[in-house]
């Protein structure tokens, strides 16, 4: 498990403590599509959403998740810090509430849930 994200430039001034997972949001994030392909804004009003991002570093005793995992959380218990440009959410390992499977026993991904 890495302790550091890797950057374009090397590598971030991070290092994760701890329980503590270092993610990149979802670009996709704010817009998303119905199945009939209609666009539905970031600012519709629905129930509680939960979020994807994607694991960039981990701290010493995260033990479920790993460096490009892809992870649901709660968006609103979150923090956020800025590394060199860059925004990531700072989540507790027991704050991830699923990682996707790169794949099910029928060939999907587990993306489409």
């Amino acid at each position: 498990m890495s302790n550091s994200p890797a950057s374009p430039s090397g590598q971030l001034p991070i290092r994760m403590l701890h329980d503590r997972i270092l993610a990149a949001l979802d670009k996709d994030a704010g817009e998303r599509k119905s199945s009939a392909g209609i666009v539905i804004p970031a600012t519709a009003a629905m129930g509680k959403r939960l979020s994807w991002a994607e694991v960039v570093a981990t701290g010493p005793h995260v033990r479920q998740t790993s460096v490009g995992d892809k992870v649901l959380f709660d968006p609103e218990e979150r923090a956020e810090v800025e590394l060199q440009g860059s925004t990531y959410v700072l989540l507790r390992e027991r704050d991830v509430h699923a990682v996707a499977a790169p794949e099910v026993e029928d060939g999907a991904t587990g993306l489409y849930l």
